[in-house]
């Protein structure tokens, strides 16, 4: 099994959308913890404020296949299939780190997003600050006392 780290984010009916994400992730693998959810500024559109928190969890599946389940759900749950990256959105699953593995093509793992994005480190670092970001040799925990606009977070709820 291969643990995965999973961002969630939602800006429309967000309680709604987060807590479906999160069964529909349990019909994929195993959930083992979830971050506190913080709320954070649409970043690159105006809209309304995200809901966003990491998830970790096990799987047996590769990594193209559970990408590719990861969409599924998205879509599923209401988001459009052609949506651009800056808007709006029911749900954004993205895959943070997959277990050791890396890769360059789509996905990309581990997902650049640990270094630009409080909303991010933050959660991933509640999860697990010890683990070492595979082909940076940082640990979360490094990364996230180099972050900024951490305290521009405001944490919303460990589960709604």
């Amino acid at each position: 099994m291969i643990t995965a780290y999973i961002g969630i984010g939602s800006n429309l009916e967000r309680e709604k959308h987060i807590n479906a994400a999160i069964v529909e992730l349990s019909h994929i693998g195993e959930i083992s913890r979830l971050s506190n959810i913080y709320e954070s500024e649409a970043v690159g559109f105006a809209g309304e404020p995200f809901y966003n928190l990491v998830v970790e969890m096990k799987t047996d599946m590769g990594l193209t296949d559970f990408s590719h389940a990861l969409r599924k759900i998205e879509l599923k749950l209401g988001r459009k299939a052609n949506a651009a990256k800056f808007e709006p959105r029911t749900l954004d699953l993205d895959i943070v780190l997959f277990g050791e593995q890396t890769s360059e093509q789509n996905p990309t793992v581990p997902r650049s997003d640990i270094y630009q994005y409080a909303f991010v480190i933050q959660p991933l670092y509640e999860l697990c600050p010890d683990l070492v970001v595979p082909n940076d040799g940082q640990t979360i925990a490094q990364i996230y006392h180099q972050a900024k606009h951490i305290d521009s977070l405001k944490k919303i709820a460990l589960w709604f």
